[in-house]
C-alpha cells in the first residue's frame, strides 16, 4: 500500500459523496472501571442525524491520517496455527463478505473480546465499527465513459475501526441568559474523544488498486509508537518495522562499516546521496529501497574510507541478520522539507537541516570541544547583533 492510494481512500471520508457508502455503524462502549462492555448499539450509517455523521467522518479522516511507517503501518496476517481461536484474518474476510448487518456485528463484537482480553484501559473507551465501500476508478477508460467523461469504477468493500478514550468534562461557571443567574456545570457526560483517535484500523488493505485481503493497515495515534499487543492479539498480524527503528538501523550499519565517528561534512554527504536516491524515484509508485549494494555505493560517493562491498554485507548480517535486507530510503534521513536533524549538547539542543551539516564542525578550542557553525552573515540574538571574535587567532 502506498500513500498515494491511502490517501484517496482518506479524502473519501465525506458526507454526500458519491465515491463512498457506509452502511452501518457499530459502537461499543467499554468501561474502565469493570473493562467490559457497558453499552453497544448498531445502526444504519444513514439514520444517524447528520451532525454525528460529520464527527465520525472527521474521526476516520484523522484515523487515517499519517505516513506510513509513521502512524500507518501494512501488516500481513500471521499464519494459522490450530490452536489459535478465531484468527482475524478469518473474521474479518467473513465481515467483509456477510450481507447481513446482525452477522457483521456479532463478528465485530467477538473482535472487541479479543481487544479487551488481558487489557486495562486507563479510562472509558469507544470502539466504532463501521462497514461500507468506496469506488475507485479503473486505469483504462471505456469507450462509454470517454462519452461521458466518467471514469469506469470499480466497489471496494471494507471496513474501518476507531478506538476512542473519553474524558470527563470540565467544572465550569456558566450564564444563563433567560434566568439572568450563574449556574455551576453539572454535566457529568463524558466526551468521546473523536478528534484524536488511539488506533484502529482498515479491512482491506491494498495493493495495486485492488483489495488485499491478506493485509490489513493497523492505524496509531502516536508517531512511531504502535501497539505490540494489538497487532499480534487482536489483529494476529506481522509486526513492522517503525521509520524510527529503520532509521536506527542504518545508523548501526554506518556505524559498523565507518566506525563510531564521521565529520559533518561525511555526514551531509551521506544524506544528500540517499536524498537524491529518492528524487530519482520519485514518480514511481513504490517508494525506493537501499539493499547493501545500496548502501556500499552510498558511503563510498559520501568520502567514507575503506568501504568494500564485502564489509557493508557483513555488516547487514550483524545488525539485521539478513544480508538482503532493504531498507525504506525515506525512513533513514530526516524530511529536507520542515524536519532538522538535532545536535544534542549538555548546553543546548541545535536543529539544523540535513542539508546545512556541512557548516558545522567540532572543534577543539583551548582545550576544549566546541561546536562551529560557518554562517555567511551577522547573527541576531533578540534583535541584538552578534559582535565578531577571533578566537582562533588569539589562540595562536
Amino acid at each position: 500500500m502506498n500513500k498515494k492510494e491511502v490517501a484517496h481512500i482518506r479524502k473519501q471520508f465525506k458526507l454526500d459523496n458519491h465515491l463512498m457508502q457506509i452502511y452501518d455503524i457499530l459502537n461499543v462502549y467499554i468501561m474502565k472501571e469493570t473493562n467490559e462492555i457497558y453499552h453497544w448499539e448498531r445502526s444504519p450509517f444513514g439514520l444517524v442525524d447528520r451532525e454525528k455523521q460529520e464527527l465520525y467522518m472527521g474521526n476516520f479522516k484523522k484515523l487515517l491520517t499519517g505516513e506510513l511507517d509513521h502512524k500507518l503501518f501494512e501488516l500481513k496476517f500471521t499464519e494459522e496455527t490450530e490452536d489459535q481461536k478465531d484468527p482475524s484474518r478469518v473474521l474479518l474476510h467473513q465481515a467483509i463478505q456477510t450481507g447481513d448487518p446482525e452477522e457483521w456485528q456479532d463478528l465485530m463484537l467477538l473482535l472487541v473480546e479479543k481487544m479487551m482480553a488481558d487489557t486495562t484501559y486507563e479510562r472509558d473507551t469507544v470502539i466504532t465499527f463501521v462497514r461500507g465501500q468506496y469506488y475507485r476508478p479503473t486505469k483504462a477508460r471505456n469507450d462509454e465513459a470517454e462519452e461521458t467523461g466518467n471514469d469506469e469504477v470499480f466497489g471496494h468493500p471494507f471496513i474501518l475501526c476507531s478506538v476512542n478514550s473519553t474524558e470527563k468534562q470540565r467544572k465550569a461557571l456558566l450564564f444563563d441568559y433567560v434566568e439572568k443567574e450563574f449556574k455551576y456545570n453539572v454535566i457529568v457526560d463524558p466526551i468521546i474523544k473523536l478528534s484524536t483517535p488511539e488506533e484502529g484500523f482498515f479491512y482491506p488493505s491494498v495493493t495495486d488498486n485492488y483489495s488485499d485481503v491478506n493485509r490489513v493497515l493497523y492505524c496509531t495515534g502516536k508517531s512511531n509508537d504502535p501497539n505490540e499487543r494489538f497487532i499480534s492479539e487482536v489483529l494476529n498480524a506481522e509486526r513492522s518495522v517503525t521509520a524510527l527503528e529503520e532509521r536506527a538501523i542504518f545508523e548501526d550499519i554506518v556505524k559498523e562499516v565507518a566506525g563510531e565517528q564521521l565529520d559533518s561534512a561525511t555526514i551531509a554527504h551521506v544524506y544528500e546521496e540517499i536524498h537524491h536516491v529518492i528524487e530519482s524515484h520519485q514518480d514511481e509508485e513504490e517508494p525506493p529501497k537501499l539493499d547493501y549494494t545500496d548502501v556500499e555505493r552510498v558511503l563510498t560517493a559520501s568520502g567514507v574510507e575503506n568501504v568494500t562491498m564485502e564489509a557493508v554485507e557483513r555488516a547487514f548480517e550483524t545488525i539485521v541478520d539478513d544480508k538482503n535486507y532493504e531498507l525504506k530510503a525515506k525512513s533513514v534521513i530526516p524530511k529536507f522539507t520542515s524536519k532538522s536533524i538535532k545536535i544534542d549538547t549538555k548546553v543546548a539542543t541545535i536543529t539544523i537541516s540535513p542539508q546545512d551539516l556541512r557548516y558545522i564542525k567540532q572543534v577543539s578550542f583551548q582545550g576544549k570541544r566546541c561546536i562551529m557553525i560557518e554562517v555567511d552573515e551577522d547573527a541576531v540574538i533578540e534583535g541584538f547583533t552578534l559582535t565578531t571574535e577571533t578566537l582562533l587567532e588569539k589562540a595562536e
